[in-house]
């Protein structure tokens, strides 16, 4: 049996499917991009996994704005930024769009 732990990118998939639904969803792990960069106190449970890009298209933002957007995505993330995500780029549409 394999018991390795869940990876950031593998939780934020998780969390942003459970919280929005999306009919399509793209987790990009650029933290290679940003090495040396930034280390989070907290930021163990991350293993150098801190900037992501998220290109997200759920029903849940018809009718939302940008900001409203990108709160929710927040929102749904809340504990991976409290424990070492450090940089999340948001591009995030409503089916159609």
């Amino acid at each position: 049996m394999n018991h390795r732990a869940e990876s950031a990118k593998e939780r934020i998939t998780a969390a942003l499917k459970s919280a929005l639904t999306p009919v399509s969803l793209e987790v990009i792990d650029d933290s290679h991009r940003h090495a040396d960069h930034f280390v989070h106190p907290g930021g163990a449970g991350h293993q150098g996994e801190t900037h992501f890009t998220v290109k997200i298209v759920s029903p849940a933002f018809i009718g939302k704005s940008r900001v409203e957007r990108h709160r929710a995505i927040n929102e749904a993330l809340a504990r991976e930024l409290a424990t070492g995500l450090h940089a999340l780029a948001i591009h995030a549409k409503a089916p159609g769009e």
